[in-house]
């Protein structure tokens, strides 16, 4: 007999990509089929994204009322609407496995966006646009990084990425760095190894592609407060884009690819008693959860997803190890603080926010829901729109505090997100608080310079 909805934690199972019949369109449509039935019956996630809006709106609409009079060609409108957020899954479905009923709403979006691309059907720009070592690659070069930031500010060149790109003219965009992390990150001050009970004593840096060619000063705040509390770091010896982009454009085999560049690298920093970090949620989450549901069967992917951890999560572990500097003699004020939806999945709790109410003399408001930038999902012409309307009641949230009063700060663990919001509070009017990366707030209240 069914249960109505899971009494136990939702599992995951293998993405199976390597099978043949995962990419046999008719079979996946039968399981689309399947679950938005579920989901047309239980309509729990519509808050969410825009996936299920679409969906309900197609059934609502069609001659029956119900899954069966919606045309199948229209499920790619469903499809197209996912970012692989991954919330519907971790926070929402109550008929995940180990439910019999066995949904998986993401990755069956997957499936779907997988099929897609291989039959050719996700244009070059697209294709550019997650290619983040690609556009990278200008980083750090002078007179070029200067050139490239400046010309991205026109409305001229914004008009013709918007046509040619595909980038909506009026969403925010990173600018280059003029120095690479990677290249400008100095050695670190410690050297003494000290494990703890829960945490390894030595730390090894991957660096995502955003901290090394956009905001390196989010990744130079990390190494500050690791040589503040005495950890000795490296930088992983190489590194290549984690592969979430390509992930979000079911392009599997370049996350492949990524898989078989950093893993063997990884893992050698696993083997020698590292916790390898990740300071971009989304980078972190694709070697705890994606790479390993791909390659299951790979010992070193294992190795390297029990290896990684989220900064935060190994701090206020490194704190119950009682190895943790908790003196903060700099006050912060108000911080309106957001947790991105990649933090949330991997299930560590809310270890940014723990953190940030140890500071004395600083209120933090908390917002645990989805920002609406979700990747390239927030810049592409078709969906930023969208995507400042999914995160419309976030700003809105974050711009009172509990008492009323405004925030001095706001904040969230993902980079792209949080330039979002300062987006939102621009667009909405509601003021123009500091953005700070969590990090940089760490660093500023320890008192490093």
């Amino acid at each position: 007999m069914a249960k109505e909805g899971n009494l136990e934690a939702p599992t995951r199972h293998a993405l199976g990509w390597e099978s043949p019949d995962f990419y046999n369109e008719e079979k996946c449509f039968d399981e689309l089929e399947r679950i938005f039935d579920i989901c047309h019956g239980c309509r729990r996630c519509v808050s969410l994204c825009n996936s299920f809006p679409t969906l309900f709106d197609l059934v609502d609409e069609s001659s029956t009322m119900e899954v069966d009079g919606v045309d199948k060609k229209d499920y790619w409108k469903v499809v197209d609407q996912c970012f692989m957020c991954d919330l519907c899954y971790m926070t929402k479905c109550p008929y995940t496995p180990p439910h019999e009923w066995n949904l998986d709403f993401p990755h069956t979006m997957l499936r779907a966006k997988a099929i897609k691309f291989k039959k050719g059907e996700v244009g070059a720009a697209e294709k550019f646009l997650a290619s983040t070592d690609t556009h990278g690659s200008f980083a750090g070069i002078p007179i070029v990084v200067q050139a490239v930031n400046a010309i991205n500010k026109t409305d001229a060149a914004r008009s013709i990425m918007e046509s040619v790109a595909g980038v909506d003219k009026n969403a925010w965009l990173p600018t280059l760095a003029t120095q690479k992390f990677r290249s400008s990150a100095p050695d670190a001050q410690a050297s003494k190894v000290v494990d703890g009970e829960k945490t390894p004593g030595k730390v090894a840096i991957f660096s995502t592609c955003y901290i090394n060619y956009n905001e390196p000063g989010i990744g130079h705040d990390l190494l500050k407060i690791l040589d503040h509390n005495d950890i000795p770091y490296v930088l992983v010896e190489k590194e290549k884009c984690c592969g979430m982009p390509k992930l979000e454009l079911g392009d599997l085999d370049s996350v492949k690819d990524s898989k078989e560049a950093n893993i063997p690298v990884l893992a050698k920093y696993a083997k020698d008693g590292f916790a390898i970090m990740a300071a971009v949620p989304s980078c972190a989450l694709m070697f705890k959860q994606e790479i390993p549901l791909m390659f299951p069967d790979c010992s070193d992917t294992q190795l390297v997803k029990d290896a990684m951890w989220d900064p935060f999560e190994y701090f206020m572990a490194r704190k119950r190890d009682g190895l943790l500097k908790t003196e903060f003699p700099q006050k912060l004020g108000n911080i309106s603080y957001q947790i991105p939806c990649h933090g949330r999945v991997q299930n560590i709790g809310r270890k940014t926010e723990e953190m940030l109410k140890m500071i004395p003399d600083t209120e933090i408001n908390t917002i645990e829901r989805c920002s609406g930038h979700a990747g390239t999902y927030g810049v592409k012409k078709g969906s930023h729109e969208m995507a400042m309307k999914i995160g419309k009641p976030v700003f809105k949230a974050m711009a009172t505090m509990k008492d009323g009063s405004k925030p001095d700060f706001i904040s969230s663990d993902c980079p792209l997100g949080g330039h979002h919001i300062a987006q939102g509070f621009e667009v909405n009017g509601l003021g123009a608080p500091e953005l700070n990366h969590p990090l940089t707030l760490v660093r500023k209240a320890y008192g490093l310079k």
